[in-house]
């Protein structure tokens, strides 16, 4: 069985529902499993879902970050606990593992795409594999609120965090793509 990591910050849910639809996604492919967990924040205490751990980092065969918009830049929460992964890094704990990355905004021109990238570039540091979302994913091309070739991305619009149906499909999709390619890598 493959543990794919989900690691997560959320501040109104939108981000921890992309979460459960993408663990859905990954989840629908034989043999591999979803571990969604959370960082240390002030809003923890409200969260259903256990702190990451390094060992989650170390047993993991793959890792999908997701993060809130933050002024085009994922949340201070998740790059905390980023920033103390040093000895991870130095143990090349996460190397040659695909990564991955999602986020939410709550506005159409919010920062999404810097946002993933801002997330990517640690995971690029870890010596991680990236994975984003092809373009034949049609809900991609269809969507007129979130969804970016580097991850999937929800837009929120006045604090509705219910994804539409298309960020539904590019997350589900995604989460389906992650866990195949990890199949085909570890095969």
């Amino acid at each position: 069985m493959k543990d794919i990591l989900i690691l997560y910050y959320s501040k109104n849910d939108s981000t921890k529902r992309m979460a459960r639809v993408i663990a859905r996604g990954i989840e629908s492919v034989t043999d591999t499993s979803a571990v969604i967990r959370t960082v240390k924040s002030y809003h923890y205490k409200d969260s259903d879902d256990l702190l990451v751990s390094k060992q989650d980092l170390r047993s993991c065969s793959g890792m999908i970050l997701g993060s809130p918009t933050h002024f085009g830049n994922m949340a201070a929460p998740l790059k905390e606990f980023l920033d103390s992964t040093t000895e991870e890094w130095l143990n090349n704990t996460l190397e040659n593992k695909l990564g991955g990355v999602f986020t939410s905004t709550s506005s159409l021109h919010g920062g999404q795409e810097t946002t993933l990238l801002s997330m990517m570039l640690p995971l690029l540091h870890h010596g991680m594999i990236l994975a984003g979302v092809p373009y034949s994913e049609k809900a991609l091309t269809s969507t007129t609120s979130g969804g970016t070739p580097y991850g999937p991305s929800h837009v929120s619009h006045n604090q509705k965090s219910e994804l539409t149906e298309e960020e539904k499909q590019i997350c589900l999709t995604y989460g389906k793509r992650f866990a195949n390619i990890i199949k085909n890598i570890n095969s």
